[in-house]
């Protein structure tokens, strides 16, 4: 478990394709992470915050089967280690390369565990991972609402990215521990509930209630609901599929994460449609309803909120998300962690990026200028309130003592060799201590 409370920040690497697969959507590209990736690096420590969702661009780096361009994961990954931030690596985020297609393709799992053993094999220090993002949410916008990548808008298309996407969340996990066997797996998923707005709505609620775990059932091997069970046989699940899932023993190396926004809430309408509710329950009666049922230490993974004119919203919404953190954790749930995200505003994500219209969503720490907002000095101050009052665990957080020799590429050697240094000042401040 974390030594320290797991205050995080992320920096929003979102790569689905739109358009028939035609236009990627690159958020990394959009909010300027490509050309400000030391500048955000620097920003991250010069918060304070030691935790940092990060993932490199998975559709520029795996090129094809065992094939991968490094370069820039090369270059922000042994920053990253030289600041002695703590990524929680996110290797797949909503997109995958084009030569892989999309969440049918029946391969992507099988292959995704190569891309999860050579990515733990490069980058040693790493022990925390969410090997893909919000697999419920990816699944539902990619194949069901037919938003991103195949864009289906059927129940078979969604069983089917479902099952490929978990799959592949599974035997990444079971890869990376071969290389690393005290990872740690944060599985980021987003919490949903959804109200009835009449009577004549509530079976739907109900399905769409109990449809939300699916992801983190089959991940964690837990056996889903009848109705649900009929429900993913009736779309294409086998049998054998699903015993593949319910044979899996990977929980104990897992912390919960879930997300929480303004729109995780739902109104079902008697038509069957639904919209954002706003907040009715809210991030504490939520978490709980999870962790009744998985039983695992918890994170608050991701939140933020428009900031408006003045920015008061997003504190505001910043310290209701707080206050229901401390009233998950005063009812005994573990809770180890909170994250803001991300570090700098993000690009149309108020169409869910299913347009490219170039639209700033003002929810980041930073503005695109790189520019401090007031919600980040919020938190800079809360971080500073919080650190010494919640209370610390040990943990183990091996650092290597061998930088992998593929570093030893030009464009490399320099970060290789501040590592190294910041490696023996470690050693030495250790044997002070």
């Amino acid at each position: 478990m974390p030594k320290t409370f797991m205050f995080a920040t992320g920096i929003e690497n979102s790569n689905p394709t739109i358009n028939g697969g035609r236009t990627r959507v690159d958020e990394l590209e959009s909010c300027g992470h490509y050309r400000h990736w030391k500048l955000d690096l620097q920003l991250v420590e010069e918060m304070g915050i030691s935790y940092l969702r990060y993932g490199p661009p998975l559709h520029r780096t795996w090129l094809g089967d065992g094939r991968y361009d490094w370069e820039f994961a090369d270059l922000a990954m042994s920053d990253i280690f030289r600041r002695n931030i703590v990524p929680i690596v996110d290797l797949c985020h909503f997109g995958l390369p084009d030569w892989l297609g999309n969440f049918q393709n029946p391969d992507f799992p099988t292959l995704f565990e190569g891309y999860a053993t050579d990515f733990a094999t490069r980058y040693p220090f790493v022990q925390f991972y969410t090997p893909v993002n919000e697999m419920f949410i990816c699944a539902l916008f990619s194949a069901k609402f037919g938003w991103w990548n195949e864009e289906g808008t059927t129940d078979q298309t969604f069983v089917t990215a479902l099952k490929n996407i978990v799959r592949a969340n599974v035997l990444a996990m079971r890869a990376i521990l071969r290389v690393r066997p005290d990872a740690i797996f944060i599985q980021s998923e987003s919490s949903e509930y959804f109200h009835a707005e009449g009577p004549t709505a509530v079976a739907k609620a109900e399905m769409l209630n109990s449809m939300r775990f699916l992801s983190l059932d089959l991940n964690y091997g837990k056996r889903v609901e009848s109705g649900m069970y009929q429900y993913l046989a009736d779309n294409g699940m086998t049998r054998e599929e699903y015993d593949f899932f319910m044979t899996q023993r990977l929980k104990h190396h897992c912390i919960m994460g879930n997300d929480y926004y303004w729109t995780n809430e739902h109104r079902v309408m008697v038509s069957g449609d639904s919209r954002a509710s706003g907040e009715v329950l809210g991030y504490d009666a939520i978490t709980k309803q999870y962790h009744d049922r998985y039983r695992l230490p918890v994170m608050h993974t991701e939140t933020n909120f428009n900031d408006g004119a003045d920015g008061q919203g997003a504190v505001d919404w910043l310290w209701k998300q707080w206050a229901n953190v401390l009233r998950v954790r005063n009812d005994g749930v573990p809770i180890l962690g909170f994250t803001w995200y991300s570090l700098t505003d993000q690009i149309d994500w108020d169409t869910a990026l299913r347009e490219t219209n170039g639209t700033v969503n003002p929810v980041g720490l930073f503005d695109l200028d790189r520019n401090i907002r007031p919600v980040g000095r919020a938190y800079q101050h809360l971080m500073h309130q919080w650190c010494t009052v919640l209370p610390t665990q040990s943990m183990c957080l091996v650092v290597p003592t061998i930088w992998p020799q593929e570093y030893d590429e030009p464009h490399a050697r320099r970060q290789r060799a501040e590592a190294l240094e910041y490696r023996r000042w470690l050693e030495d401040t250790d044997a002070g201590t």
